[in-house]
């Protein structure tokens, strides 16, 4: 749900693929951030990483998984899905104000500064 937000709000900001590139590649390098965090995670499971990254809420739905496995604490999990929930709750409400105010500007090529006065 957080990155299908962000990819909505992304995606109702322009009006043409090539002009999506420069809100998707941030967005994509976290992703593949998260994968190699997971890579490392496979090796030490339990390693500082690992339980840091199960926690922020961009990486936990990749790093997570890869730790299950691996007898994770109750807490650790229970923390990780309340604080991905609560995140995905408010950029989804983000998202729709970009999505409010960004479908109607057609034709105009965004930029993240718009991005953020349409979220003010």
């Amino acid at each position: 749900m957080l990155y299908a937000s962000l990819f909505a709000a992304f995606g109702s900001a322009v009006d043409q693929q090539s002009d999506a590139n420069q809100f998707m590649t941030p967005l994509m390098m976290v992703i593949v951030f998260s994968l190699m965090i997971g890579q490392t995670c496979i090796q030490n499971p339990d390693g500082t990483l690992g339980v840091v990254c199960s926690i922020i809420p961009f990486t936990s739905p990749i790093v997570m998984m890869v730790r299950l496995p691996y007898d994770v604490p109750a807490w650790e999990m229970l923390a990780s899905i309340v604080v991905l929930y609560g995140t995905a709750a408010f950029f989804t409400w983000l998202s729709a104000r970009i999505y409010r105010r960004g479908i109607l500007m057609y034709g105009h090529k965004s930029t993240f500064a718009d991005l953020w006065r349409w979220i003010k």
